[in-house]
């Protein structure tokens, strides 16, 4: 297999007339979605060279979805320009891609205009209406490598400019061909889309379904501040699997969303991006106690995920592992002299190796040569490696166990402390439902966030007796809801303007 094409095309041959994905305003089946991303594909032809970037400035829905496959047609590769962010970090993408044209719909018409001139905008009710070239769309096909890239997503920079990870046909297919028979994903399953489509979560659901015949159905947005119409959507449409953010899962058991209403249609409930919290698990277990739960992990530039750990629904944990490699990546630890980690409870820094390696960072040489280095345990032929920043050890099981950020480790009154330490402890107070942990390093300061109906000086009393005075926060803050990235994180920055406030 050379591209994702050939997930589509083998579902369509064989179920034409299922549905392949649904949105709010209407559904496609896989026989509509193939044509359509041909004629798309076609048109874009006329606009866009092969292996270049095909930016498209559109909400998440079916014909998004069309959209990306008919970038792939034209031998492109698709990079959404989410139209929640703000006009200047668009400015930033649109720059770093070099883009000449942009595909959007009526609706995004002003912000595009902002971003290009009107001439070199694609309308995509206007591509819908082209018709297929067989010829040139054969021919783009046969020139085409599984190397060639697929998408691109675009994470924040520490230069302040965003940085594109370019991720090829090759990688999205060994890791969804894996995944898929791992979690016994097949075409009876109903995945249910949480993520944005700039963000790798996303990659997930939308390969899953398409490779096993299975219907995606694309969750409006809107409905994550709403957690019951959101519980009502999903038992609506049977969804099977849920691939979701944590930030997600948290949202509805923080409201105790579950005992309005479970979706006993679930059994498949696979989590990234954060540490799940363990009381918020326990709440999903006990409403679905037949599902399965996996943690899984691993940066956007590895392909979505590197590791995952099938829950024991016991929770006997101190720590959720991430687990082990997926099939045929390496994932290992180094120490700070780049030496082989084998021992348990030593702390390393995770890195990775394999075809799920991005192709690195679009137009930025200097930041993917920082990232993706030679494996420095081999000086006999090339043999990259991606250093994720992230620090893990192995536990007695020799399992992985994510212990935070190289970058949330910090240094406070001459002590090393670990931010996910303190927020753990705040975790295990009687009312807390989540927290968050963050570090001044300019005025020397710890600052507690937290949500939940526990009072303040219950918090404070729980950490100065459970804790060293060193980590116990300089000022605890109660909020309604915790501030998230379009990514489903907590927002540090946002906290700390909070702070100023």
């Amino acid at each position: 297999m050379k591209t994702v094409l050939e997930y589509l095309e083998n579902s369509t041959n064989n179920c034409s007339e299922k549905i392949a994905v649904i949105d709010e305003n209407g559904k496609y089946t896989y026989k509509e979605l193939t044509e359509l991303s041909r004629k798309i594909g076609t048109k874009l032809t006329e606009y866009f060279e092969t292996r270049n970037p095909v930016p498209v400035l559109m909400e998440k829905g079916k014909d998004t979805l069309a959209t990306f496959f008919g970038a792939v047609y034209a031998g492109c590769f698709y990079v959404l320009l989410n139209p929640d962010l703000p006009k200047v970090r668009l400015e930033h993408i649109v720059n770093v891609l070099g883009a000449k044209n942009i595909v959007t719909d009526k609706a995004h018409k002003e912000i595009a205009l902002e971003l290009i001139s009107e001439d070199r905008i694609l309308y995509i009710e206007d591509l819908k209406n082209t018709e297929i070239n067989e010829e040139k769309l054969k021919i783009i096909r046969e020139n085409g490598l599984d190397l060639d890239p697929l998408y691109a997503n675009f994470t924040s920079g520490s230069t302040g400019i965003p940085k594109g990870v370019l991720v090829g046909n090759r990688s999205v297919i060994d890791f969804i061909d894996n995944f898929t028979d791992i979690f016994n994903i097949t075409e009876k399953d109903i995945i249910g889309n949480q993520a944005p489509f700039d963000f790798d979560v996303s990659v997930k659901d939308i390969y899953s379904s398409i490779a096993k015949g299975a219907t995606l159905v694309i969750i409006p947005k809107r409905l994550f501040s709403i957690p019951a119409e959101l519980l009502d959507y999903i038992c609506n449409n049977k969804v099977t699997t849920l691939i979701w953010a944590v930030s997600a899962l948290c949202l509805i058991t923080t409201f105790h969303a579950l005992d309005y209403k479970t979706p006993d249609t679930v059994n498949k409930i696979l989590f990234s991006g954060e540490v799940m919290p363990i009381k918020h698990l326990k709440q999903w277990i006990e409403h679905l106690p037949d599902a399965m739960f996996v943690n899984l992990y691993g940066p956007t530039e590895i392909t979505c995920n590197c590791t995952y750990h099938i829950v024991d629904k016991k929770l006997n944990y101190e720590k959720i592992p991430v687990g082990k490699a997926f099939p045929n990546e390496q994932v290992f630890l180094l120490d700070e002299n780049d030496k082989l980690i084998t021992d348990t409870d030593v702390q390393g820094e995770i890195c990775v190796k394999g075809t799920c390696l991005a192709l690195g960072y679009f137009n930025n040489k200097e930041q993917t040569n920082s990232r993706f280095v030679q494996n420095p345990l081999n000086d006999k032929y090339i043999d990259m490696i991606y250093k994720t920043g992230d620090l893990g050890e192995y536990n007695k099981d020799r399992e992985i166990v994510f212990l935070g950020r190289k970058d949330f480790q910090i240094k406070h009154m001459g002590h090393r402390i670990e931010l996910e330490e303190i927020e753990r402890a705040m975790e295990k107070v009687n009312g807390v439902e989540r927290s968050c942990c963050i570090f001044n390093e300019q005025k020397g300061k710890l600052y507690g966030f937290y949500v939940g109906n526990t009072e303040k000086d219950e918090v404070i009393k729980y950490l100065k007796e459970n804790l060293p005075v060193f980590m116990v926060p300089n000022k605890i803050t109660q909020i309604e809801k915790f501030p998230i990235t379009k990514n489903g994180k907590i927002d540090r920055k946002e906290l700390a303007e909070i702070l100023k406030k």
